[in-house]
């Protein structure tokens, strides 16, 4: 018979035997990303139009971005897009004095953004200024969906790779496809823009395949394009405009995803496998990514364990960065300068709040202005903005440009009198079918936005919020009389509408009798300076019947 016998081993001994036959812990590491998007020319921490202080801008933004390099060292950091249009600023250096350094791109060098994502209003001012801003970056432009018609080559590079604490990140740029329906084609002439689904799908395998990247970023240009709690796409897009999830629904092996072009702000979302966030607009927000990986060993390839995202606020507490705004400086005070300037007089003081209930002297003079440099029969036009506002006594270039804020250029097209009343039908979607006790202003749509919501000038009209949506529009007359379905007149309307912005499809394929390449603010300032005295009283010429 054999006898065992047990023999306790030490406790250090069990230790070393337990670190034996244990595997190695993995080597962790985390990195951090930032994006910035829909910048939109904004620098200063102010609001040009109303000279008051703002809490948006670069250089507010540039405080955050600095805060967060102290603490995490190695950063990536993008901007998705719409830079160098949008405040009067950027419009002064664009087309009055376009022979310094781009301003934003001389504060985005000093920033060390590592690349750009080419958003649609980069296309504003044309080529010739968009090259010049892109020839004085530091860092690449990008867009994977971008060809040269001539030979289908890409016009910008598709894509970028940095190397944080060891981890390979390839950052993959697409713009929103919806440019040739907002834009003149002299401003992206010889330029294509492709599916952005196909270019992620593309550009996202050869990130993983070819170059071994271990964490994918896609940046870009464009947002979401659905409600996602119901699934309702907004009705005021173009195809493909906004596909931030199809994108992720079809594509796999994207880590994190930075939206743009919609103007919100998105602090984390998770779809599938991927973590989206969007950084607002105007330089409001910062988005932040950590992305958390280990690997077993030093040459095994990183694992995502985790993600997270927030969007950091910029707030009044949040000071400026000074040497952003010393380069900036030269530019501000110029445009000062111009915006000061006084141009013509008002009887009294005007305002815009309320132009989309109601006729207003002051979209009347947008009106007037087109229909007399059009030489035209009837002027559509939108209210921009509910904030603009034209002061009892001197009026300056300042109070215009808070007026109309965008760069459009005026085109005159040939329509009949039912296209008229479609245009108008199609406007009045702004407002949702009629619920008993509601007001016109309870009515508004959300999910068009106001911009889209036309008026008309030269012709009478109600817009009846009773009757079905489609069938809106009632006493539309014009001279007096009722509206001549098959008559033809000459119609004034922007750029934006004629390339179909905002669904306006009876505008797209209209007969172009006039265009000017001058844009609608410059004309309005020229008229004002023509006819100082600015008319004071609306033409009363529309109204809702509730």
């Amino acid at each position: 018979m054999h006898r065992f016998s047990i023999r306790l081993l030490p406790p250090a001994a069990i230790f070393l035997i337990f670190i034996t036959l244990s595997p190695a812990a993995p080597e962790r590491t985390q990195i951090t990303l930032l994006s910035t998007t829909d910048l939109h020319g904004h620098i200063y921490p102010v609001d040009y139009t109303t000279n008051t202080p703002s809490n948006e801008g670069l250089a507010k933004v540039a405080t955050l971005i600095r805060k967060v390099r102290a603490a995490a060292g190695e950063v990536l950091l993008v901007d998705c897009g719409d830079t160098i249009q949008g405040t009067p600023l950027m419009y002064h250096h664009n087309r009055i004095n376009n022979t310094p350094t781009d301003p934003m791109m001389l504060v985005m060098n000093a920033l060390h953004y590592d690349a750009l994502v080419v958003g649609n209003h980069e296309y504003n001012f044309g080529l010739n200024v968009l090259q010049k801003a892109r020839r004085e970056a530091q860092f690449p432009w990008l867009s994977a969906n971008t060809e040269r018609t001539i030979d289908n080559s890409p016009a910008f590079d598709a894509r970028i790779i940095k190397t944080l604490h060891g981890v390979r990140v390839g950052v993959l740029g697409l713009t929103t496809p919806g440019i040739p329906s907002w834009e003149d084609k002299e401003n992206y002439a010889g330029l294509r823009f492709t599916d952005p689904v196909e270019a992620a799908r593309r550009g996202v395998t050869n990130l993983r395949k070819k170059d071994k990247v271990d964490v994918v970023v896609l940046a870009m240009h464009m947002g979401l394009e659905e409600n996602l709690a119901t699934g309702i796409v907004s009705a005021s897009q173009v195809p493909n405009e906004n596909a931030a999830l199809k994108i992720v629904r079809s594509v796999p092996g994207i880590d994190v995803l930075f939206m743009g072009h919609t103007h919100r702000t998105v602090p984390s979302l998770n779809v599938d496998t991927t973590l989206l966030t969007q950084a607002g607009r105007w330089g409001d927000h910062l988005s932040r990514a950590d992305v958390y990986l280990e690997r077993d060993d030093a040459a095994a390839a990183w694992r995502v364990v985790a993600k997270s995202s927030t969007c950091i606020p910029v707030e009044s507490s949040t000071k400026p960065d000074p040497e952003v705004l010393a380069l900036a400086k030269p530019y501000h005070d110029e445009t000062q300068a111009w915006l000061a300037r006084p141009i013509g007089r008002s009887a009294k003081a005007l305002s815009s709040a309320e132009s989309r209930l109601r006729d207003t002297a002051i979209i009347d003079l947008v009106q007037r202005v087109q229909l007399d440099a059009g030489k035209a029969d009837v002027s559509f036009t939108a209210s921009f903005t509910l904030n603009a506002h034209l002061p009892k006594g001197p009026v300056t270039v300042r109070d215009i440009a808070g007026l109309y804020v965008y760069d459009n250029t005026l085109v005159v097209i040939d329509l009949t009198g039912a296209q008229i009343k479609e245009a108008l039908e199609h406007s009045a979607l702004y407002f949702r079918p009629y619920e008993q006790g509601k007001t016109a202003a309870q009515l508004f749509d959300s999910s068009i936005p106001g911009y889209n919501f036309d008026l008309a000038e030269g012709v009478d009209y109600t817009i009846d919020l009773r009757r079905p949506q489609g069938s809106r529009i009632t006493d539309l007359t014009f001279g007096g009389k009722p509206l001549n379905p098959t008559q033809h007149f000459r119609v004034a309307i922007n750029n934006y509408r004629l390339n179909g912005g905002g669904g306006y499809t009876m505008f797209h394929n209209a007969r172009v009798l006039y265009r000017s390449n001058v844009e609608i603010r410059d004309l309005i300032l020229d008229w004002v300076q023509t006819h100082p005295d600015i008319p004071s009283e609306p033409t009363n010429n529309w109204r809702i019947k509730e």
